[in-house]
C-alpha cells in the first residue's frame, strides 16, 4: 500500500498527542466547582469551574470528558489495532483504520472549533491537522481501479444502506427540530448556551448527512466506493454513538436532563452498528489477484509500494 511510512508516522503523532490530551483532560477535570455566567442572549449558563474545561458549560464539559474516556480506553487502543493490521497487508485493517482516524478527525475538529479557549488549544490544532492528513493519505492509498475485488457479491445492501439513510434522517431531525423552531420563534437554539455556534450541527450536517446519503445510494447501487465510504462511516458511526452512550451517562452524573428516548435510542444504535460493521468486514476478501482469484504475491507488497 502507498505513503506506509507517512501514514505510520503521522498515526502515530495522532494517537501519541491524543493519549496525553485524553489523559489530562479527565485527570484535571475531576470533583468540579460550578460556577454561574450570563450569556450574550442573557441565559445563565453554568460552568464546569475547575481544570481543562474550567470556561465550559457543564452540558459541554461532561460531554467532553465522556469522550476523553472513551478516546482511551476505545479509540486509541482501536486506532493502534487497526493499524498494526493494516501494515500486515489486511485491506480489513485498512478499511477500519480509515474510519478510526475518522473518529478522530471529527473529535478534535469539535475540540479546536467548540470549546472555550484553553492551554491546549494549540494541541487541538496539531490533532486535527494531523488526524485530517493521515485520513486523506490512507483514502489516497487504495487502488479504487481494483477496489470491486475486495468486497464479495452477498453484501447486504439493503440493510447497510438501511442503516445510512436511517442515520441520515435521524440527524437531520434531531439538528433541525432544534434549529428551525429559533429561527421561527427568533430565539437561541437549546444547547447554543454562551458559545458562538453550533459546531456539532456544522460538521453532521455539513459532512455526515450528505456522506451517508450518497454511500447508501452507492451501496444500493452495488458500487465499490459505496462499500468502501459506508463501512468507513458505519466505523465512526461505532465510535460516536460509544462517546454519545459515554456522555448521557456523564451528563445525568453532572445533574444535566438527558430525555428517555435519546436514553434507549443511542445504546440500542451502537447495538446495531456493531452488527452493521461485522457483516461489512465479513465480506472484505483478503489479497485478491487483478483476477479476481487468490494472490500468491507478498500480502505485504502493496503497503510497501512507493509513490
Amino acid at each position: 500500500m502507498k505513503f506506509k511510512k507517512e501514514i505510520t508516522w503521522v498515526v502515530y503523532l495522532t494517537g501519541i498527542i491524543s493519549l496525553f490530551v485524553a489523559f489530562v483532560g479527565v485527570s484535571s477535570s475531576r470533583n468540579s466547582s460550578f460556577t454561574s455566567f450570563q450569556s450574550i442572549q442573557g441565559e445563565n449558563i453554568p460552568l464546569y469551574g475547575k481544570g481543562l474545561y474550567q470556561l465550559d458549560s457543564v452540558s459541554a464539559a461532561a460531554q467532553v470528558i465522556a469522550q476523553d474516556w472513551v478516546t482511551l480506553l476505545f479509540g486509541l487502543p482501536l486506532l493502534w489495532f487497526s493499524l498494526h493490521w493494516a501494515r500486515r497487508g489486511s485491506m480489513k485493517g485498512r478499511i477500519l483504520l480509515a474510519g478510526t482516524i475518522g473518529y478522530f478527525l471529527y473529535t478534535y475538529a469539535s475540540y479546536a472549533l467548540l470549546l472555550m479557549y484553553n492551554d491546549f488549544f494549540l494541541l487541538y490544532v496539531l490533532l486535527l491537522s494531523a488526524s485530517f492528513f493521515a485520513f486523506t493519505l490512507t483514502m489516497m492509498s487504495f487502488d479504487y481501479e481494483k477496489l470491486h475485488q475486495s468486497f464479495d457479491a452477498h453484501i447486504p445492501v439493503k440493510t447497510i444502506a438501511g442503516f445510512l439513510f436511517f442515520l441520515a434522517v435521524l440527524l437531520l431531525a434531531l439538528w433541525l427540530g432544534r434549529i428551525l423552531p429559533s429561527i421561527i420563534q427568533d430565539t437561541p437554539p437549546v444547547g447554543l448556551e454562551h458559545y458562538t455556534t453550533l459546531v456539532i450541527q456544522v460538521l453532521d450536517l455539513g459532512f455526515i448527512v450528505p456522506a451517508a446519503i450518497l454511500s447508501g445510494v452507492l451501496v444500493l447501487r452495488r458500487k465499490a466506493f459505496g462499500y468502501l465510504l459506508g463501512t468507513i462511516l458505519i466505523v465512526k458511526g461505532l465510535t460516536m454513538l460509544t462517546a454519545i452512550t459515554a456522555m448521557m451517562v456523564n451528563m445525568m452524573r453532572s445533574g444535566e436532563t438527558v430525555s428517555i428516548i435519546e436514553l434507549s435510542l443511542f445504546p440500542l444504535l451502537n447495538i446495531f452498528v456493531v452488527y452493521c460493521l461485522i457483516l461489512m468486514l465479513k465480506h472484505v476478501n483478503e489479497h485478491k489477484s487483478v483476477t479476481g482469484g487468490p494472490s500468491h504475491e507478498n500480502p505485504n507488497r502493496l503497503w510497501h509500494q512507493t509513490r
